[in-house]
């Protein structure tokens, strides 16, 4: 089970900043956008709506080729499970979607039981 980030990739972050409780997301994806500014929310021209933020050290330094800093944001689209349960995502979640329980700063997150709402099996006949 992937989540596309490792820990590796958000070393520079110090806090995670949810814009909606978490304990009702299932999943959230996550992904690295280029921000002109270290703290405080970030622009996104997504396709859906952001659900959280990385804010980072004073330490990380701008993307030498881009100019801006590289920082973590969480959103969902509009057929992601929280908006349409009975669609493609009823099961499983795509590839960058992380339970969000398990992200912290630093922290890539992972995917869970939770995130992936694996199907329960059936009992074998006779147990």
């Amino acid at each position: 089970m992937s989540s596309l980030l490792t820990d590796s990739d958000v070393t520079g972050e110090v806090k995670i900043i949810w814009l909606e409780d978490i304990e009702t997301l299932e999943y959230v994806r996550q992904a690295v956008h280029g921000s002109p500014y270290r703290v405080g929310k970030p622009p996104f021209d997504g396709l859906g709506r952001l659900v959280g933020y990385a804010e980072l050290s004073r330490t990380v330094t701008r993307d030498p080729e881009t100019s801006l800093f590289r920082r973590r944001v969480f959103y969902l689209v509009p057929h992601d499970r929280d908006s349409a349960p009975n669609g493609d995502y009823r099961t499983g979640s795509p590839g960058e979607a992380v339970d969000p329980r398990t992200v912290g700063a630093r922290r890539a997150g992972e995917k869970t039981e939770r995130s992936q709402r694996r199907a329960i099996a059936p009992a074998p006949a006779g147990a």
